[in-house]
């Protein structure tokens, strides 16, 4: 089924971190508009970002190569030891052709209400193989349980990780960023990703700009922040990162910049579904 909310079609047919995780640097067409906000021009909106349903599309680019396509979808709404939580899964798959890139991966997580991670399962296709991981995160006894293996089913390793406080595997950190978006906060955030404990240094400091992209007809409203990534995921990903989300209630991640194996690559939105919501417009030159 195709995207209803489509501002622009493909130019082409068609391991995680704060978007994701994944392939690009901006083309000359993409640039951050400078141009400066009123303080007061930042709304302070409800936490509404969760709704079920929602299906956000992005297209992977380095340099001027379109390298591949992020799918991440909210499927439904649970309850997991007694609070409200949602799962949500990331579909990550390079396009054919692509020389020396060739990724699917597959990402579900259940998210707790708060942003942070439950459960976590991912399976990677890299040069022809599969493998998957699988984490239970068990807060009442301060660990995650985890499994490593290959094919479907075939576990290699069990081991459990003693945990100091919630965690976040890159599926949740894409929720929790959008919950800390208005925060003004400079934040250490606790991850847990490659069986591996980290961290991830984001500064929310609420910029206020406008972003133009080759998939929206208008520059987009934005707030933008920038981090650290403090392990290694998907692709090489890892190092500085740069964000810009939807300056209203949405919260709906707009453009990143991040880098992996091949260097500095960009996630730019291309269409979505979201009953209600189209991206708000910037203030144009």
């Amino acid at each position: 089924m195709e995207p209803t909310h489509c501002t622009r079609l493909f130019r082409k047919a068609p391991r995680p971190a704060v978007f994701l995780l994944v392939i690009i640097s901006l083309s000359v067409h993409e640039q951050v508009l400078p141009k400066p906000y009123p303080a007061d021009s930042v709304s302070h909106p409800q936490k509404n970002f969760f709704q079920v349903g929602e299906e956000l599309v992005y297209n992977v680019r380095y340099g001027f190569i379109d390298l591949g396509q992020v799918r991440i979808v909210t499927q439904e709404k649970v309850r997991e030891d007694g609070s409200s939580a949602y799962k949500s899964e990331a579909v990550i798959k390079s396009y054919s052709g692509v020389p020396f890139v060739d990724l699917h991966a597959i990402y579900q997580s259940v998210v707790d209400s708060g942003g942070f991670s439950r459960r976590f399962f991912g399976r990677t296709k890299e040069n022809g193989e599969w493998d998957f991981s699988r984490y239970f995160f068990d807060y009442d006894h301060n660990r995650v349980l985890l499994e490593v293996g290959v094919g479907e089913s075939d576990v290699r390793r069990r081991d459990t990780v003693a945990l100091e406080s919630t965690y976040h595997d890159g599926l949740s950190l894409f929720f929790y960023a959008r919950e800390q978006l208005f925060s003004g906060k400079k934040m250490n955030i606790p991850t847990f990703v490659r069986e591996e404990k980290g961290n991830t240094y984001i500064d929310f400091k609420m910029k206020h700009e406008a972003v133009e992209t080759d998939f929206i007809d208008y520059p987009v409203d934005v707030l933008g922040f920038d981090g650290t990534a403090g392990f290694v995921g998907v692709f090489g990903l890892t190092g500085d990162f740069e964000g810009w989300f939807s300056n209203d209630e949405a919260r709906v991640p707009i453009m990143a910049k991040m880098k992996v194996i091949i260097g500095s690559v960009t996630l730019e939105l291309v269409s979505w579904k979201r009953p209600g919501w189209e991206p708000p417009r910037g203030i144009e030159e």
